[in-house]
């Protein structure tokens, strides 16, 4: 009878602790990059060179969108060069350098 008694308790007790999970949550390590100009020039969007290693196409932007409507492109944080085409004459080349959630607006002629 002691040992039911024992054994009862003892998983009351084992079931009744729970596990607590603690998660912490912060700013993404992540920058962005937004690429401004007048939209009619480029409108296949120009070509984006990032550390002479990433390409992509990125869309080009009219510099008064509203917020919710704009191209953000994410990059990681830190000193990147930064280099953009268009029919293979370069427009803009430079060595920028981002930190975390910062918005780095490249302005095209």
């Amino acid at each position: 009878m002691k040992k039911i008694i024992f054994i009862t308790l003892s998983l009351i007790f084992a079931t009744s602790c729970g596990i607590t999970k603690t998660s912490s949550s912060g700013i993404e390590n992540q920058a962005f990059l937004l690429i401004v100009g007048t939209t009619s020039n480029y409108p296949n969007g120009v070509e984006v060179i990032l550390d002479e290693k990433t390409r992509f196409i990125g869309e080009v932007q009219k510099d008064y969108m509203r917020v919710k409507d704009v191209r953000l492109y994410g990059i990681s944080t830190g000193r990147h060069d930064v280099s953009i085409m268009h029919n293979n004459q370069l427009l803009y080349k430079k060595t920028i350098f981002v930190t975390s959630q910062q918005t780095k607006k490249i302005i095209l002629p």
